[in-house]
């Protein structure tokens, strides 16, 4: 098993789930979202949304250790931002997109939750990249 440093790792996970407050907030992007995806403006009060929220968070702690696990022990920045990048638009954005045509959502569904996933790869990649 390859080694990981968790604390980057736990580090990695709170910057992505912060990203996420701020990227799906007033401040960005959240009308654009909320109107690509459906939902209507009480979207947060329906479901148990603390335990969206937690499983959001566990969710993401589980990307960053996958990120962690795949680039390995003390990775060079250059390499550890790049592959993040990849991963994030590459597969993830790019898988979004194959689903997203299926459920005939609109380019904007694609480009803001693909952001996101770019974004937060990438800061997850140079936290990780970073320390060691």
């Amino acid at each position: 098993m390859p080694e990981v440093n968790w604390l980057a790792v736990i580090a990695a996970t709170i910057s992505m789930f912060v990203l996420g407050a701020v990227w799906y907030s007033p401040v960005l992007f959240i009308k654009p979202w909320m109107k690509a995806a459906g939902l209507e403006i009480d979207y947060a009060k329906r479901g148990n949304f603390p335990l969206i929220l937690g499983i959001s968070f566990v969710l993401t702690f589980i990307m960053a250790a996958n990120l962690a696990f795949f680039l390995g022990p003390k990775p060079a920045l250059g390499y550890a931002l790049g592959a993040a990048i990849a991963a994030g638009l590459g597969w993830a954005t790019f898988s979004l997109a194959v689903i997203a045509l299926f459920e005939r959502r609109s380019l904007t569904y694609v480009l803001v939750n693909g952001g996101y996933l770019t974004v937060g790869f990438a800061i997850m990649g140079l936290i990780l990249g970073l320390w060691h």
